[in-house]
């Protein structure tokens, strides 16, 4: 088979586009013998009959895993060094109440940074003592709000927090735990609005400026100061950065131990997963290993103490135990011109135009090669998910209702809105019959597709089910078309009609 030469220089063309690469789904995912997909004992089909689609399916015992396995692996690497572990999960990417209660129930604290993360996490049941607060702007009610429930740690991203958080301390007689968030300049290999550490952007405050904030904060009865924290960024496969930033951060955290007791050390997450069979992120285990190493010999190197660390995962608990279900609408293959600019995707190099199937006479009369790539446009879009309107993202999509023994045909699966950014997987391999009516599963995507879905062309936000041993449950309930009206005030409940109750999509 010779591959489309308008797909991606990554991406190889499958021998079956029914396979489901173990490393990008969640782990129980598989085909029933008449190849549809099942997640957590759950066919697709019984999902949709139920809730149907655009639909997020989450696997309940692969999420509890991944929280399980991350946290004890820290455990395990930081016990071997002398010290222990706090490991919060990033609220950020996913939350729902019965999320919180998976997490907590794991052995995880809960990282909020918003007034609604914060009451949905205590709505859960999570004590506030088991919670930190992070942003880069908390308003003073968010501050006062938190001191008063008793909020673990709040993490200062700025001068100006600490004389507020003070103030609160104050208002409810309390002596309240603080992080300072700095940026170590190490600037993570990830696209630029996940880079988050290096010194021009909106999070934290520079090495150079961290003593001065620092003996500002230990100036404050009211305050204690907890050490430093650090996000080098998202979606990161190796060590590398973490290195670095570590070996900045514990420099200053040395210098500091001067003025007092520093107990910890928070390294932040950004930990990466595999969108497609491509990725290749470090496993938790060694990645642990690998960090907690760092930070021993960088320990010894100084003359100090290893300090308690701390840890936000969020992505890589979450994302890859949630798998997206779409219907197709239509299909429509597109003649592309092999030489128009941005027609390969980033596969500029690639030069086997055997695949072609006619050419193209531009307007000089010069003929060139042509290929097919096949639009395949679903019930959902950017609404759903935004990475890759936002960050160029990657997905993988395969059929779900049944296993094909077309050839492959490169794929690009479009949503509904009207954007022509408007893409969930810019480039993949499906069975070439895919027609309207069948259902795609698009995986790994837990992290910030719900978190950031919109009502962008009045379309309701879809529902998120969880899985578990065969059985589903309803954890967020989807938008209808009344929910959207109930928030007009100029449009009155008598002018609504029944059918209106119906999802949105």
């Amino acid at each position: 088979m010779t591959a489309n030469p308008l797909a991606p220089v990554w991406l190889s063309q499958p021998e079956d586009a029914n396979d489901l690469p173990t490393a990008v789904w969640p782990g129980d995912a598989h085909r029933t013998p008449s190849g549809e997909l099942r997640l957590g004992g759950v066919s697709a089909a019984e999902l949709i009959a139920a809730h149907g689609t655009p639909l997020y399916v989450v696997d309940e015992a692969d999420a509890r895993a991944r929280a399980r396995g991350f946290r004890e692996a820290f455990e395990r690497e930081c016990a071997r060094i002398g010290t222990g572990v706090t490991v919060y999960y990033a609220a950020k990417a996913f939350l729902s109440s019965a999320v919180a209660e998976w997490m907590t129930g794991e052995g995880l604290s809960i990282d909020v940074c918003s007034a609604g993360e914060f009451a949905v996490a205590q709505a859960a049941g999570v004590a506030p003592a088991r919670m930190g607060f992070h942003g880069n702007n908390k308003s003073v009610a968010e501050i006062d709000a938190a001191v008063e429930a008793g909020i673990g740690a709040i993490v200062i991203d700025s001068p100006i927090e600490v004389e507020r958080i003070a103030a609160a301390a104050r208002r409810h007689g309390r002596v309240q735990a603080v992080r300072l968030r700095v940026n170590s300049g190490v600037h993570a290999h990830t696209h630029d609005f996940l880079a988050t550490a290096h010194e021009d952007q909106k999070f934290g405050i520079s090495l150079a400026d961290a003593p001065a904030v620092v003996a500002s904060i230990r100036s404050h009865p009211g305050l204690a100061f907890l050490g430093l924290h650090c996000h080098i960024g998202s979606q990161i496969f190796g060590p590398e950065g973490f290195e670095q930033s570590a070996a900045r951060l514990l420099a200053l955290h040395a210098e500091l131990l001067a003025g007092g007791e520093i107990p910890e050390l928070n390294l932040g997450g950004g930990f990466g997963i595999a969108y497609t069979s491509v990725d290749d992120p470090t496993p938790v285990d060694v990645l642990a290993r690998q960090i907690a190493d760092i930070v021993a010999v960088e320990c010894a190197g100084l003359g100090i103490a290893v300090p308690h660390l701390a840890f936000e995962p969020g992505r890589v608990i979450i994302g890859p135990s949630t798998v997206t279900l779409y219907t197709v609408g239509t299909v429509k293959p597109v003649t592309v011109s092999v030489g128009e600019p941005g027609a390969q995707d980033a596969a500029l190099t690639h030069t086997d135009m055997t695949h072609t199937d006619m050419t193209h006479t531009d307007m000089t009369g010069i003929q060139s090669p042509t290929a097919v790539r096949t639009y395949v446009s679903v019930d959902g879009g950017m609404s759903d998910n935004a990475r890759p309107a936002l960050y160029g993202a990657d997905y993988t999509v395969r059929l779900a209702n049944r296993r094909s023994g077309a050839e492959p045909a490169l794929v690009r699966i479009a949503g509904k809105h009207c954007e022509s950014g408007d893409i969930v997987v810019y480039a993949d391999y499906l069975p070439g019959d895919v027609e309207p009516g069948d259902t795609l599963a698009v995986a790994a995507t837990g992290a910030y597709c719900w978190s950031l879905s919109s009502n962008y062309n009045y379309l309701g936000r879809p529902p998120v089910v969880a899985v578990l041993g065969g059985e589903a449950r309803l954890i967020m309930r989807g938008e209808t078309i009344d929910d959207l009206l109930a928030r007009d005030p100029g449009i009155g409940a008598a002018t609504r009609k029944a059918p209106t109750a119906q999802r949105v999509s």
